[in-house]
């Protein structure tokens, strides 16, 4: 046992969630981000006329990405206050603009505005990786556009589908996601420089109640952070239902990963279609001829995990109280970097098994054209009315027929005979060889391929246009 890891470590940092993700929310992307807020401060505030020299800013210009940690840490255990532990270290890297690090700002300005720099980062790549997604799918969807297979209402063979048409479906939820999470991320916004309340009066301070130059600080701050502009009010955070909106995309992204994670599975049970399975891969300790969907079952595990978490930014946003709380702290620096992190494998896991999924096209033609028959049933009837039979008593025989032969199959083993027993009937004005011409599954897959074609064309490859890269790597720890 003495080789064993003795403390807690995350299983998104060993198991799932990609380096970049991590990066993302790391220590180091964190402090980084306040010495750049920092930074924006000190040049905003010197363009608006408040006595910071070009020294001091170059000053903290080389010492932005050098963070003494262990100053910070030491400094930490002494006043309890990270932020201002951080000021202390920078400060001491930078003697000369010590006395201008932060000025007039409360915590919130790096803590929040950094929370906003790391979401908009992070949903990056979410859209990233989506889209690798939606590309795996859809030259599958086109590939298969034209494969008839079975497809299910309640979970009963209904009528027929495409293999392609079908990854439609799974698409059309991603560009749902990835819709969504480009208008949240558009619509983002910095916390600014707010002060302690959100009346910014810290600020009127500095600049001798100059509203104008209070209002353009914040406007110089969000450009040099890359964003168009700050929120219009706030208290001393920004408002915690952004934090909400961001998790509920994510949790679109769950579900989407979750309803396909599923399909597949079954899919897989059916043997009509597989997740890869490496060449020494085990599917069981006990069974070896087993090939578990283990891939998809972890997509749909990690998903549940994303769907409950998504109540946590609820219950933190509805509980603020008047213009901060810092009950919401722990709360969201957990649920928000887990959620993130999660979506990030399950995309991982989402991208590895579209790029390899497996089609037993034999497997689905035996499986069609066993329920082909019962399907073809109201083609032969409508044929048959044609030729001058009558539509009820036509309907009668053939559900009598179609109910016998289900029979026939379910309870005593035996092939499907509908098709033998309707062209035996007098009634019937068709011949056996004509009924069989009906037992084409191509006819009754409907618009499938062209709306395969459609759906890339128009909802898909502008997406791709936009977002695909050809750089994705997904790479499964276990």
């Amino acid at each position: 046992m003495s080789d064993l890891k003795e403390s807690y470590i995350s299983p998104f940092s060993t198991r799932y969630a990609s380096s970049e993700m991590q990066h993302i929310f790391s220590e180091n992307f964190k402090f980084r981000t306040w010495r750049r807020l920092w930074i924006a401060l000190a040049r905003s505030e010197q363009k608006l006329g408040l006595n910071i020299t070009d020294e001091q800013i170059k000053e903290l210009e080389d010492n932005k990405d050098n963070i003494n940690y262990d100053v910070a840490n030491e400094r930490e255990k002494i006043v309890r206050h990270d932020v201002m532990s951080h000021v202390y270290a920078y400060g001491k890297q930078c003697p000369k603009a010590e006395p201008i690090i932060h000025l007039g700002a409360t915590s919130c300005y790096v803590g929040d505005n950094t929370d906003v720099v790391v979401i908009k980062e992070a949903s990056k790549i979410v859209l990233k990786k989506a889209t690798q997604v939606l590309k795996n799918l859809s030259c599958f969807a086109l590939k298969y556009k034209a494969l008839p297979c079975l497809a299910y209402t309640h979970l009963q063979p209904a009528q027929l589908t495409t293999v392609g048409k079908r990854a439609t479906l799974w698409m059309n939820e991603l560009v749902y996601d990835i819709e969504n999470l480009e208008f949240q991320v558009a619509r983002l916004k910095l916390l600014g420089s707010k002060g302690t309340t959100g009346t910014q009066a810290s600020f009127m301070e500095l600049f001798d109640n100059d509203e104008n130059k209070v209002k353009e600080l914040e406007n110089l701050i969000a450009k040099e952070m890359g964003f168009e502009s700050c929120v219009a009010v706030s208290g001393q955070t920004y408002s915690r239902k952004v934090d909400a909106y961001f998790l509920s995309v994510l949790s679109g992204f769950a579900q989407s990963a979750y309803k396909f994670s599923n399909d597949l599975r079954l899919l897989q049970s059916f043997e009509e279609m597989e997740e890869p399975f490496g060449k020494s891969q085990i599917g069981s300790s006990a069974m070896p001829y087993k090939r578990n969907p283990m891939r998809c079952e972890r997509i749909s595990a990690l998903a549940r995990y994303v769907i409950c978490d998504a109540l946590n930014p609820a219950f933190t946003s509805s509980t603020q109280w008047f213009e901060r709380t810092l009950d919401d702290s722990a709360n969201r620096r957990i649920s928000i970097a887990e959620a993130f992190l999660a979506v990030d494998a399950i995309l991982n896991i989402y991208i590895n098994v579209t790029s390899g999924l497996v089609v037993y096209e034999k497997v689905i033609e035996r499986r069609v054209m066993e329920k082909l028959p019962f399907m073809a049933t109201e083609n032969i009837m409508m044929e048959s009315v044609r030729r001058g039979g009558d539509r009820q008593e036509l309907h009668e025989i053939i559900r009598v027929y179609s109910h016998k032969a289900a029979s026939n199959v379910k309870l005593d083993g035996l092939n499907n005979n509908l098709i033998d027993m309707i062209a035996e009937d007098e009634q019937i004005p068709l011949n056996k060889s004509e009924i069989l011409a009906e037992l084409k599954p191509e006819k009754y897959i409907g618009r499938s391929v062209s709306q395969v074609e459609e759906f890339i064309s128009e909802y898909v490859n502008p997406i791709l246009e936009k977002y695909y890269s050809n750089e994705i790597k997904s790479e499964l720890n276990v």
